[in-house]
């Protein structure tokens, strides 16, 4: 493929970034802000060139070493849930926009020691980015099958990484504040982590199946060379205690390395994405890890004799077999991999930069005498250069220092690097006695233990061999250092981890820190006690005008952002406007909204030049921290309280609704009863009047009149005496006789009455029986009340040469009877009512159905008599009743009847 065709391919893909960047800042809908996918997705930044080529390359070569980077993750990962959620929050609560930021405001907001963590992620990750755009030109120049030209200005692979730099650097800094989530980058992200696992895949895939005859057959060749059992054991002691050491290390980077942090801790939405990631994410690593091993053992079946690159199997396997759609594939799922870490770790240092090393250090006098929109375009500008530069300055060093250099040896150093962070972060979290001085002291030492034993032997005498001879000697004294079967790497991790946290344990038990310190090691280690009231846990003393810190402010967020922002602190804590004179939870919030813009330290400086603040006792400040301690306590009990009454009143305000709801029922009831009672009462003395006002009335009138009389009567007689029944059944006054029954004659016992009005309006009457068995236990009399009320129900509204069908069946210990009936259908809205005592359906004949009304209401309570439920719902044609009466609920009532 030529030069130009491949690189307006990776500018499509670039454009496609663009796309998706733009289209999430945009949108700004829920499917991008809100997602935990997106969120685990763009923790896969983690997955660099090193996963994507230098690991196969270390499976060819080194065997299981390739599986620690993948492990050590996977094994530190579910602490997330503990760790990341309190990070979040400490982060969330003092807008922490870096890890200088995070570490550095833990002991005592120091503007050194930020500096030092920023200059230690600048010498861990220069070099790993450098790496990254060594794999994108290398991988580059192999794809177009051109040699690598010595003059970066004729290098095609540079302007890749100046378009790199064009786009990290314009949505890198979109937003002034740090601590603003970047929803278009992050979106970005995401997609080239999803992209990345689906090249890698792809070429999985084409490999085992296309290349070779599956996996196995790839095991069994590959099993033939000598070196194949050695590389794929732990190859005893020095095997096993090796790999154990790189887990240790890649566990402890995904924790601090900054583009982890970043993406975990500062564009975190929800702590609840944290729990999708936990599971995600090891998930994630997991598929990628298992295709590695037939990519690398497959490379080298194919290539054994030749000279290539094993890093570069992705790459040269599809290309050996002409398949330049899938060479494409893996090249973009490599260009994904590097350019989500070049982008990520460039924003993230060009924060800790600007923040921690060139305001605090440079500008800080400058941003006072300007105004908001000069501010906000330096500030920005800083950032915008300082990516641009920071992708530059990597290209230069891959050219000049890692030319020849491993993938594999360049992540390793970078992590031990990185990794001298550890005791400082974890001792931020969880130790209150960790102090400046032993934070400090521990990560300088570890730092030069590093910078001697790894730094300079791997990338200076690499480039100056002269050099390398004259310092050869100085190294070879420091053997009495060497651990039996430990590599350099892992030697160097474990002396400089050992005496860094050495260091910092020994000086922090040995001295104390300033008050400060203190202050945010109990917000810190306590951060869940304290989150709702932050501010008010914070210490200061001293003398301070608003107005003059408001003046500070303006220069920074203007002067609209300012005053809603003091609104907004008025109104949180009930504050006069008019006051004068600040407190330390006015400081703590201006603080906390100069620090996403400029860093906590600066921050910290900025409002101190305006303030006067008076020396406060370490035993002052314990004190302090017990009664906010306290105040925090005494208001979450109060809160309870609070809640306690308020769900009291809700709980007596429901019950008074339910009383009033009840006594409307009962008049309604009562009305309804009184208008049921009234209508054969009506027709009886309508009758009787008749009767007695008229002698010469014929005899035949007379029976009708007499006939009506009795019929009204024993009409009125079952009113009453369904009436009685219900609430006798409502109030449980009527045992159930339970004992064991056929079911089938019971319904054929129910149906007897029945049959000559059913065979007089010609309805066809069929029975479908689907039991394994018919014995039941249920109360036989009310059985059988029960099927009559709910087919005689069926007979008032079903017409002539209709159906009823009943259909009999068991389920998980249940009997169902289903009694369907081609009548009119029922109202959707009246479904659950027809239940209810002298319900009249509005879809009724037209003729008044005789009967009191209560029928359904008593087939309702006697069905739940048993334990059972009872719906009806239209079907087809018509209306089907469902009965379901639990088998077990059955026996239960049997026994409390016999034991009462």
């Amino acid at each position: 493929m030529s030069s130009f065709v491949l690189f307006f391919v990776v500018l499509f893909y670039l454009a496609l970034l663009f796309l998706v960047a733009y289209l999430a800042e945009k949108k700004k809908s829920k499917l991008w802000i809100n997602n935990p996918y997106i969120y685990a997705l763009s923790l896969a930044v983690y997955c660099t060139a090193w996963t994507y080529y230098g690991s196969i390359g270390v499976a060819a070569t080194s065997g299981l070493n390739y599986l620690p980077i993948y492990i050590g993750p996977a094994m530190i990962i579910p602490a997330w849930i503990y760790i990341n959620t309190r990070i979040v929050r400490i982060s969330r609560i003092n807008k922490i926009s870096s890890l200088a930021d995070f570490i550095s405001l833990r002991y005592g907001n120091s503007r050194s020691l930020s500096a030092i963590i920023t200059i230690v992620c600048l010498l861990a990750i220069v070099p790993y980015i450098s790496m990254q755009i060594k794999a994108i030109s290398e991988t580059f120049h192999l794809v177009t099958e051109t040699s690598m030209s010595q003059n970066i200005l004729t290098d095609n692979a540079t302007f890749v990484v100046v378009l790199i730099a064009l786009f990290s650097s314009y949505y890198g800094t979109r937003y002034v504040d740090a601590s603003e989530k970047r929803l278009g980058i992050i979106s970005a992200i995401a997609l080239e982590s999803f992209l990345k696992l689906f090249f890698i895949i792809i070429l999985g895939i084409f490999v085992i199946y296309f290349v070779f005859n599956g996996f196995s057959d790839i095991y069994e060749k590959a099993s033939r060379f000598e070196d194949f059992k050695e590389k794929n054991t732990f190859n005893g002691i020095e095997g096993a205690l090796n790999w154990m050491v790189m887990c240790m290390i890649s566990a402890t980077a995904i924790c601090i390395l900054p583009r982890q942090f970043h993406t975990a801790i500062v564009e975190n939405r929800q702590e609840k994405h944290i729990k999708t990631a936990i599971w995600f994410f090891p998930l994630y690593l997991l598929i990628f890890t298992i295709f590695i091993f037939p990519i690398a053992w497959g490379g080298r079946l194919i290539f054994d004799g030749h000279k290539v690159n094993p890093e570069f199997y992705s790459i040269l396997i599809p290309q050996h077999f002409n398949n330049t759609f899938i060479t494409v594939c893996v090249f973009l799922g490599g260009l994904s991999s590097c350019i989500s870490m070049i982008i990520i770790s460039a924003i993230t240092l060009s924060i800790m930069l600007s923040n921690n090393l060139v305001i605090p250090y440079g500008l800080l006098g400058k941003f006072k005498s300007e105004n908001e929109v000069q501010n906000t375009r330096n500030i920005t500008n800083i950032r915008k250069i300082s990516i641009f530069a920071l992708i530059i300055m990597a290209f230069v060093f891959y050219k000049y220092f890692i030319l020849k250099t491993s993938l594999n040896s360049v992540g390793l150093i970078s992590f031990v690097v990185i990794s001298q962070l550890a005791p400082a972060f974890f001792g931020a979290l969880f130790w209150r006695r960790g102090s400046y001085k032993g934070a400090v002291t521990g990560l300088v030492t570890g730092l030069v233990i590093c910078y001697f034993g790894l730094i300079i032997p791997q990338y200076y005498f690499s480039y100056n061999q002269e050099f390398k001879g004259i310092l050869r000697d100085m190294y070879d004294t420091f053997d009495f250092f060497t651990i039996p079967y430990l590599s350099r790497i892992s030697q160097i991790f474990f002396w400089s981890m050992l005496v860094n946290t050495g260091l910092f344990a020994i000086i922090s038990v040995s001295t104390k820190g300033n008050y400060r310190e203190r202050n945010f090691a109990e917000l810190y280690v306590d951060i869940d006690q304290y989150i709702q009231n932050h501010e008010n846990a914070f210490i200061w003393r001293g003398t301070a005008y608003i107005s003059d810190i408001k003046n500070i402010l303006e220069r920074f967020l203007g002067k609209n952002k300012t005053e809603q922002a003091l609104r907004i602190f008025n109104l949180k804590y009930n504050i006069d406007s008019q006051t004068d004179t600040a407190d330390s939870r006015f400081i703590k919030f201006s603080e906390n909204l100069l620090a996403g813009r400029i860093g906590t330290a600066s921050a910290k400086i900025l409002i101190e030049g305006v303030t006067k603040e008076d020396k406060i006792s370490l035993k002052e400040v314990l004190n302090i921290l017990e009664e906010s301690k306290e105040n925090i306590i005494l208001n979450k009990k109060l809160t309870e309280q609070s809640q306690e009454l308020q769900k009291l009143s809700s709980d007596l305000r429901m019950a008074n609704e339910n009383l009033m709801i009840k006594d409307r029922q009962k008049d309604d009831f009562l009305d309804s009863v009184a208008h049921e009672l009234r209508t054969p009462i009506t027709a009886i003395r309508s009758a009787g009047e008749i009767l007695a006002d008229d002698d010469d009335i014929p005899l035949e009138i007379k029976k009708e009149f007499l006939n009506n009389i009795i019929t009204e009567s024993d009409r009125l007689s079952e009113i009453i005496n369904d009436i009685l029944y219900l609430d006798k059944l409502e109030h449980g006054e009527i045992a159930l006789h339970v004992q064991q029954n056929n079911i089938i004659e019971t319904y054929k016992k129910a149906l007897k009455p029945l049959l000559h009005l059913i065979q007089q309006r010609n309805i066809h009457l069929s029975e479908v029986n689907l039991l394994s068995q018919p014995l039941f236990e249920y109360d036989e009399a009310r059985m059988i009340q029960l099927f009559q009320n709910i087919i005689g129900n069926a007979l008032k509204f079903t017409e002539e040469q209709g159906t009823i069908q009943t259909k009999l069946s068991e389920k998980e210990n249940r009997l169902i009877i289903k009694i369907f009936n081609t009548g009119k259908l029922i109202p959707e809205e009246d479904l659950e009512m027809i239940f209810d005592k002298f319900y009249q359906s509005r879809n009724q004949n037209i003729l008044k159905p005789t009967g009191s009304g209560l029928g359904l209401a008593i087939s309702k309570k006697i069905v739940q008599a048993h334990g059972g439920t009872i719906k009806a719902e239209n079907s087809g044609l018509g209306v089907t009743f469902t009965i379901s009466i639990p088998e077990k609920v059955i026996k239960k009532i049997k026994n409390e009847v016999e034991h009462h």
